[in-house]
């Protein structure tokens, strides 16, 4: 059996080792927003139908007019972004694959399933161009956004996952035939239990991606919450500017604890601690999880808390 990846979460492991039930935990191991989209009242097709074509239909009309799709471009919903890039590696190759790293590690282990060569470096210049390219933008979890002259190989991943904070610095307009743009509906909508995703790029690719997953991929109440998110552009502008505030607001907070902004997002924060075990012990005796990272002794990352749980951060700080 593979070893699990390093990931957010774990709350239940968390509480096993330092106590305290589950639900009394605050989680900031993850970039998932603490107010997530209010559900909408749901159809009696929604969970006892197969889901229609209809409706998949008006989740993909409302995600291009959301995401300003070109026409050119094909848009295929998805069981969770994970999903898609457990089989994007099928749609070329196997060859050579760069990833600039640090960043989430599913897209190098996707690539090694399927037998590409994957070249783990920390830029995109410089590198020899290689026969895929997987760009995470805005990075996870340093935050770093990446330019249109980083998607110069034949196959290009963007997984703009966390995009949806600043859609304007969106790359979805810039890039080729070879590209496939990833967006996920468990960050910015703070819906990851839903498990809905996206992939665009060009119809062939699409194509190919939808008949690896199967039919009736995205559940119906997926499908209706998604269409309801996705045509809500006032709680998306709205949500926007409340992160920039609250992710500013941890930044002060952590300044007081001694923890330098290295960067991140308005979803996530990533910090410079000079222990960064000693960190999450720290907060993890007051019931809050935060995220470290195997590759770094310094570096902690944390999400934003809900409005409830400021109070219990700054104690524990």
């Amino acid at each position: 059996m593979q070893a699990p990846r390093d990931h957010g979460g774990g709350i239940d492991a968390a509480a096993a080792l330092y106590g305290g039930a589950r639900e009394a935990w605050i989680d900031l191991s993850t970039g998932i927003n603490p107010l997530p989209y209010p559900l909408p009242d749901l159809t009696r097709d929604a969970w006892t139908a197969l889901p229609d074509r209809a409706a998949q239909d008006a989740l993909v009309a409302a995600a291009r007019t959301f995401w300003r799709v070109p026409d050119t471009f094909a848009i295929l919903p998805a069981p969770g972004a994970s999903s898609l890039i457990a089989r994007l590696p099928a749609l070329a190759g196997p060859g050579r694959v760069h990833i600039p790293a640090p960043t989430y590690n599913e897209h190098a282990a996707a690539f090694a399933a399927q037998d590409w060569t994957v070249e783990i470096d920390h830029d995109a210049a410089g590198v020899p161009r290689p026969d895929a390219r997987v760009l995470v933008h805005p990075n996870n979890p340093t935050g770093t956004w990446w330019s249109k002259d980083d998607l110069d190989a034949p196959l290009c991943i963007l997984d703009e996952s966390f995009a949806d904070v600043d859609p304007d610095r969106s790359l979805l307009g810039a890039a080729h035939a070879g590209t496939v743009v990833l967006k996920s509906f468990g960050k910015f909508w703070g819906l990851a239990g839903l498990r809905l995703g996206f992939a665009i790029g060009a119809p062939a690719m699409i194509e190919r991606l939808e008949a690896l997953l199967g039919p009736w991929a995205v559940s119906g109440p997926a499908l209706e919450i998604g269409h309801a998110a996705l045509t809500d552009t006032d709680w998306a502008r709205q949500t926007r500017e409340r992160l920039a505030r609250d992710a500013a607001r941890l930044d002060d907070l952590l300044a007081v604890a001694g923890a330098d902004p290295l960067g991140g997002t308005s979803l996530f924060r990533l910090y410079h601690t000079p222990n960064a075990s000693e960190f999450q012990d720290r907060l993890a005796r007051h019931h809050i999880w935060s995220r470290i990272f195997p590759y770094s002794k310094n570096w902690v990352r944390l999400g934003l808390p809900a409005p409830d749980d400021w109070a219990r951060l700054e104690a524990a700080l």
